[in-house]
C-alpha cells in the first residue's frame, strides 16, 4: 500500500512543540499498515522536524535556548536580511535539525520509543501555518 497525504500544521510561535498526536489525527491510513514506513517532510525552509523526548516541557524550553544561543538573531554576519533578523537564523536552524524524518511503522502505529514524539522546531517569530508531506508505504 502506498498513501501520500499533505497535512497542515497550526501556526505556532518560535519554540519546539509535539506534533505526533495532530498529524497521527491528520492520517489515519496510518491504521491500515501492519508493517511499513512513514516518511515526514516539512516543506520549508525555516522551520524543521525532530524527534525527542515527549514528556519534560523543560526538553523543549532547553532546546530552545540552546538553539537562539547559538544561532543568534540579527547577528552582525548574516547577508540575508531582507525577511527580518530572525529568518537567515531559521534557515541555519532548519538545517542543522532537517526537515524529514522516516519512521518505522508496526501494527499500525509509529514505532517511536516510548518517551519519543515528533516535534515541530518552529524557528521564526511567526513561520505562520506549515505544510507537511506524509507518505506512507507498506502492507
Amino acid at each position: 500500500m502506498w498513501h501520500q497525504r499533505e497535512v497542515r500544521l497550526r501556526p505556532r510561535p518560535r519554540g519546539f512543540h509535539l506534533v505526533t498526536d495532530e498529524i497521527l489525527d491528520a492520517v489515519p491510513e496510518l491504521g491500515e499498515l501492519r508493517v511499513g514506513l512513514a516518511h515526514l517532510f516539512l516543506r520549508h525552509t525555516s522551520a524543521s522536524l525532530t524527534i525527542n523526548e515527549n514528556a519534560s516541557p523543560d526538553v523543549r524550553h532547553d532546546f530552545a535556548a540552546w538553539f537562539d544561543r547559538a544561532v543568534p538573531d540579527g547577528a552582525s554576519y548574516f547577508a540575508h536580511t531582507l525577511e527580518g533578523p530572525d529568518d537567515m537564523p531559521a534557515h541555519i536552524k532548519s538545517s542543522l535539525t532537517g526537515v524529514s524524518l522516516l519512521l518505522p511503522v508496526a501494527d499500525g502505529r509509529l514505532a517511536l520509543g516510548t518517551w519519543q514524539g515528533v516535534y515541530l522546531c518552529e524557528h521564526r517569530d511567526d513561520g505562520g501555518a506549515r505544510s507537511m508531506v506524509v507518505t506512507l508505504w507498506g502492507e
